[in-house]
């Protein structure tokens, strides 16, 4: 254990800018850094593993959640599904000098900002606007209407960038999550945790 409490990383950006690729990167290549799990209402997609890529919840166990104050922050994103930061967890890994990365979208940074003030703010963003339109198209997840949707938010999201404290541009995986864990501080193995694998 480090001599914590540890610093929360908070990584947003637009729909389909590559936040979940770079999350899966820092979880591959810096198992030492603790992914927060958000939990959500929408159903799981094909190959997402239930605790490991979200906590797929019903809408009546995240009310629960929200009523009795279980979440960092919440949000209903791109006007359909819920998705949320469960508070202990973050809390505890903190606690005990672990640094967390928080991968969350706009509504849920703007939340963590007023109750965590001393968290660090990161947005990831494209190389370019045709660049995320292309990724979200490649995606092939959503169909023309939800794209459409997804691109106006995109809008939103990119005209908020003024809001954090850094910008990473994801226009290389690796190099993207090297400049994300450098601004962590997190990129040297921590003692306790042994040598790299």
């Amino acid at each position: 254990m480090n001599a914590g409490p540890a610093r929360l990383t908070v990584l947003a950006g637009p729909t389909a800018v590559g936040k979940g690729t770079v999350s899966a990167d820092v979880r591959r290549r810096y198992p030492w850094v603790w992914l927060s799990v958000s939990a959500t209402t929408r159903p799981a997609r094909p190959g997402e593993i239930d605790g490991v890529h979200y906590l797929f919840v019903s809408p009546e166990r995240f009310d629960e959640m929200v009523a009795t104050g279980q979440l960092l922050e919440w949000a209903v994103v791109h006007g359909v599904h819920r998705y949320g930061t469960p508070r202990g967890p973050v809390e505890e890994h903190l606690a005990d000098g672990v640094p967390v990365l928080l991968e969350i979208d706009l509504q849920g940074a703007r939340q963590v900002r007023r109750s965590m003030p001393d968290a660090r703010f990161v947005f990831l963003a494209p190389p370019s606007w045709d660049e995320l339109v292309r990724r979200l198209v490649g995606r092939g997840t959503e169909g023309a209407e939800e794209r459409e949707r997804r691109l106006a938010t995109a809008r939103i999201e990119l005209a908020a960038e003024s809001e954090f404290d850094h910008r990473v541009v994801n226009d290389d995986v690796h190099r993207a999550t090297d400049e994300l864990l450098d601004l962590m501080g997190a990129r040297v193995v921590p003692a306790t945790h042994g040598a790299a694998g």
